[in-house]
């Protein structure tokens, strides 16, 4: 028994008081969840592949689109995560735009005679800044093609682009539309069906590379719950991760994750490992969690090895966390390699996890609810209460 499986197996009520009915069943669910979105994938890929040949992702080079990956909060992370990938496999421009910078600056961000192709990422599909930013670019920029891709088969995301031929909606597993406050389930099979798309002429090679990843998901659920678990009962005030290319919205979702789960009571930064020494450093105490996802590339690697070498000595932080390649164990106190033999671009769904853990373990000693950790409704499970202005 891990300790997340504890969690798993507590009489109902007890979960239902306790506020744990989803988010630990909707985290260790997910390396199982990921076959059902591949499938997914598969059985729409010709109707996929003719939407992508007419928003021109197989035109020259010259002339393909620039690929906006658009969302809020984890659903910009998303996009994040994948704009490395879909840039090499489609070699095209690609850039994660947050919706909520569409929405108040949408005509800054789009050139009159440049082709797009939209992608949006929305757990509900409902977020006032998704819908509006949709809204805004079908009223502007009507030529812009838009994959919508959700959980919830009633998104307005979906409804509002019913019926258009520039659009292509795409619902995954309703299994996955997590009912905790916190995305799990769904930031990773939504970066999964990211991965399917930059290989929708290569699905055999992408369905190799997630029987890995399905593989390293299952390995991490193994060894990190009580890692987790154990770091969480420690007093840290503060949490820092560090990643670097794809790897730092993996840094980035985790610091969101720990803030979201324990109602800020736990603070947290990200940055990439470069990035680090220019000023954030400064925050690390020994009250701070430092957790570094180190690359599979060893001359990135170079850089985050150096990093942790440097706090060591300066004494920065306590505890450092190592997520990643096999590094000298004298660099960090904890070190966990399930993720080491994939390349950066595919590791996010697995790496993840361990940064929902940890907020989720963070969540109970703090004594929250970690389904809905937020009592005074600061913040809700699908955002509310944004006005939008013409």
């Amino acid at each position: 028994m891990t300790a997340l499986s504890e969690l798993l197996y507590l009489p109902v009520q007890e979960k239902a008081s306790r506020g744990l009915e989803f988010t630990p069943r909707e985290i260790a669910q997910q390396p199982e969840t990921w076959p059902k979105t591949f499938a997914l994938f598969e059985q729409r890929r010709a109707q996929i592949i003719e939407f992508l040949d007419a928003a021109g992702i197989f035109n020259e080079p010259a002339h393909r689109p620039v690929v906006f990956l658009i969302g809020a909060g984890t659903s910009d992370y998303i996009g994040r995560a994948l704009t490395q990938i879909l840039r090499e496999r489609w070699q095209c421009e690609v850039m994660a735009v947050p919706s909520t910078d569409v929405v108040t600056h949408l005509a800054e961000l789009i050139l009159p005679h440049q082709k797009y192709l939209w992608i949006s990422f929305s757990r509900s599909g409902d977020s006032p800044e998704s819908v509006a930013a949709v809204e805004k670019a079908l009223a502007a920029r009507p030529d812009i093609h838009h994959i919508i891709v959700t959980c919830n088969a009633n998104a307005k995301m979906i409804r509002l682009t019913a019926g258009n031929p520039k659009a292509l909606g795409i619902c995954l597993d309703d299994a996955v539309n997590d009912r905790g406050l916190a995305m799990t389930s769904s930031f990773s099979n939504m970066v999964i069906f990211g991965h399917c798309l930059a290989h929708a002429n290569d699905a055999t090679g992408y369905k190799n590379v997630l029987k890995d990843l399905i593989a390293a998901g299952k390995s991490l659920l193994a060894t990190a719950p009580d890692c987790t678990a154990k770091l969480a009962k420690e007093n840290f005030a503060t949490v820092c991760f560090v990643g670097s290319g794809p790897l730092r919205a993996v840094a980035s979702e985790c610091a969101l994750k720990v803030l979201e789960l324990t109602s800020g009571k736990t603070l947290t930064m990200s940055e990439s490992a470069l990035g680090l020494r220019h000023g954030p450093m400064s925050a690390l105490k020994q009250d701070t969690l430092f957790v570094c996802f180190l690359s599979s590339d060893a001359h990135v690697r170079n850089y985050e090895t150096d990093l942790l070498r440097e706090i060591g000595e300066k004494k920065l932080v306590h505890t450092r966390v190592a997520v990643g390649a096999e590094i000298d164990k004298t660099l960090a106190e904890h070190l966990l390699t399930p993720s080491a033999s994939l390349p950066d671009v595919y590791r996010p769904p697995c790496d993840v996890i361990f940064g929902q853990l940890l907020g989720l373990f963070f969540s109970l000693r703090w004594n929250l609810q970690p389904d809905h950790p937020s009592p005074n409704g600061a913040i809700t499970r699908v955002v509310q209460g944004v006005k939008i202005y013409p």
